[in-house]
């Protein structure tokens, strides 16, 4: 379980300068929001920005803030003009959910999150992208105790290769889905369908491994990794990228073949590329090619445009993908579909 789950927005401290001519308010922002419980950080950006992105650009903290960087229930946050630009002050305030008198928790894991961390959570540290020469090379169930079909938490299954590692524990998945670049027809790298996590009982090879939790049955043929670290400190600011960025939807956790908000969907772009989590992209409907009906001339086909479909935030990047999130979808979103970085 992850012990440690800090998705906070990066505000931008006073040294950034404002980018006033590429900010657009919302048309019915409030002059001030008093921070809830529950809230989180794009959708407060959403009440007072068009494009919820553009929140660094405004920030400003005021002097007895300490840490500028984290936001919290009762905080409130004030629209201010300078210089004819808008400015969004924030003062600390007492907790928003409680009126009696407290000592206040203004630890990071108690920020509001950028988004709601349920949605990401289970993605940040289990499934993960594995490269062919990992999913060759890592050490494998041969055996599991008693000839077992099914095995789950507290049964005993046996490993080849883990003699090859110091570690204790090791994860243990299964290859999935081959991840292709639908342009270049390269491959990316493999899903890694997370199973569960084993403990070493008994070096030698095979190893004896007790199988400590299972999120489902471990079978003979999938690979073991070194057990991750389950502390996640993450801080992040949804922004556009530094540089532009194009790309397709390769994949969509779950399966299903029309993509709307909230759904967790793969690129084929990663850190090789300059993706950080946090960037911030421009979803396009891949235009149709269809048969011009009209035109004289036989066979002909003609491809329509590309119409934009959404918003997606990357919240986590591996080499050659990433995984982000569809915060906000106008029309049904499909694989191959287009991804550039949002306009400014």
């Amino acid at each position: 379980m992850i012990r440690r789950l800090c998705l906070s927005l990066l505000l931008l401290t006073l040294s950034f300068p404002l980018i006033a001519n590429n900010v657009e308010l919302n048309p019915n922002h409030p002059e001030r929001y008093v921070v809830q419980k529950g809230d989180t950080l794009w959708d407060i950006s959403g009440k007072f920005l068009k494009h919820p992105w553009h929140w660094p650009d405004i920030w400003s903290a005021n002097p007895q803030v300490e840490n500028p960087h984290l936001i919290y229930p009762g905080d409130e946050l004030t629209l201010v003009w300078r210089d004819g630009r808008p400015v969004l002050e924030l003062s600390r305030g007492l907790p928003a959910y409680r009126m009696s008198p407290q000592v206040r928790d203004i630890t990071p894991e108690a920020a509001i999150p950028a988004i709601p961390l349920s949605l990401i959570g289970p993605f940040l540290s289990k499934p993960r992208v594995v490269g062919e020469e990992l999913v060759e090379l890592a050490p494998y169930v041969v055996a599991t105790a008693d000839e077992r079909i099914v095995t789950g938490a507290g049964d005993t299954i046996y490993a080849r290769g883990t003699d090859a590692y110091d570690s204790e524990m090791f994860s243990i998945f299964r290859p999935g889905d081959a991840y292709k670049d639908p342009d270049t027809g390269e491959l990316l790298g493999y899903e890694a369908i997370y199973a569960g996590e084993g403990a070493v009982t008994r070096a030698g090879d095979p190893s004896t491994l007790q199988l400590v939790k299972t999120t489902r049955e471990v079978m003979v043929g999938d690979r073991l990794l070194e057990a991750d670290d389950d502390s996640f400190d993450l801080t992040f600011f949804p922004r556009r990228p530094e540089q532009d960025i194009s790309g397709s939807i390769i994949s969509v956790v779950d399966g299903v073949s029309q993509i709307g908000q909230y759904q967790i969907i793969v690129l084929n772009r990663g850190a090789r590329e300059g993706l950080e989590t946090g960037h911030v992209f421009s979803v396009y409907k891949r235009g149709e090619t269809i048969r011009d009906t009209v035109s004289q001339e036989r066979n002909a086909m003609v491809t329509l445009p590309e119409e934009h479909a959404g918003i997606a935030m990357v919240f986590r990047v591996f080499e050659k993908v990433s995984y982000a999130i569809v915060m906000k979808a106008s029309t049904a979103i499909n694989i191959h579909d287009t991804i550039r970085s949002v306009d400014l």
